[in-house]
């Protein structure tokens, strides 16, 4: 599958600059999509912009973006003086910091990017600026802006590559809780079977098991339906879960768990 390439601009670290591109690094392309459609003469319903009071269509040239103030009205802005903030990290991802590879928790990690230079002239500073965090064992810190907003960015070199990753913003992360006691132990026969447990169920990482099954699903049901074999068929109610009876004990299950698997 092509990769489509939706920035372009520099790298730069200290008086090293390449030119380079930036494409986003997962997709959804494969992802089923409906349109939504009038029952009655099968025409897809559209979705248009009207005004809330007099309900009538708004054309593109008089549609403006604005922002509600406390008092109900709005102070307007054209696309124009939103493009003209001019911040320089639109065009150019400056490297200012680093910071030690692997240190940055997984919660702040937003959408992964493939970055990769644009011509021979840069590859040669690219690949300094990506071996020179490798042998330091560094990822670096820069902004950039995308997707209409600044972010705060991190570039992991990666292979041949390196791997830009968009940065959540701290408002958006929530402090962590420990849900368990400090200083309360843990048995160690149950952890000891727990450990077995884990062995016995650890595998290779394999991509297939990231799969969509519902997606698998629905497109199955469109072939088929395509084909006139099949009726949209009704959901199964889930079955109701029973109340009541004893409280199950870890290590009694645990311990039935590994036997059966033995046995088996």
């Amino acid at each position: 599958m092509p990769r489509h390439v939706f920035w372009k601009g520099h790298l730069r670290l200290s008086l090293v600059t390449a030119a380079v591109s930036l494409t986003p690094a997962t997709t959804e392309s494969g992802k089923v999509r409906f349109h939504i459609l009038n029952r009655n003469t099968g025409n897809r319903v559209e979705s248009i912009y009207a005004d809330s009071t007099t309900h009538r269509k708004v054309a593109d040239k008089n549609q403006v973006k604005g922002f509600a103030k406390e008092d109900g009205s709005y102070v307007l802005l054209e696309d124009e003086e939103i493009d003209a903030v001019g911040l320089e990290s639109t065009r150019t991802i400056d490297i200012q910091t680093f910071v030690p590879a692997g240190s940055i928790d997984w919660i702040w990690y937003d959408r992964p990017h493939f970055l990769k230079p644009e011509d021979k002239i840069g590859a040669e500073a690219f690949g300094v600026i990506r071996d020179s965090m490798k042998a330091n064992n560094v990822a670096g810190i820069a902004r950039l802006v995308i997707y209409r907003r600044e972010h705060a960015v991190l570039l992991e070199p990666a292979g041949k590559g390196i791997i830009l990753w968009t940065l959540r913003y701290s408002d958006e992360v929530r402090e962590s809780i420990d849900t368990l006691e400090p200083k309360k132990k843990m048995d160690a026969e149950l952890m000891s079977l727990m450990q077995k447990r884990i062995e016995k169920n650890t595998t290779e990482w394999k991509p297939s098991v990231a799969q969509d099954t519902v997606q698998k699903k629905i497109k199955s049901l469109l072939k088929s339906k395509e084909k006139g074999k099949t009726k949209a068929a009704k959901g199964k109610e889930p079955a109701a879960r029973k109340s009541g009876g004893n409280v199950i004990n870890i290590m009694d299950a645990l311990k039935k768990s590994l036997a059966s698997e033995k046995r088996g």
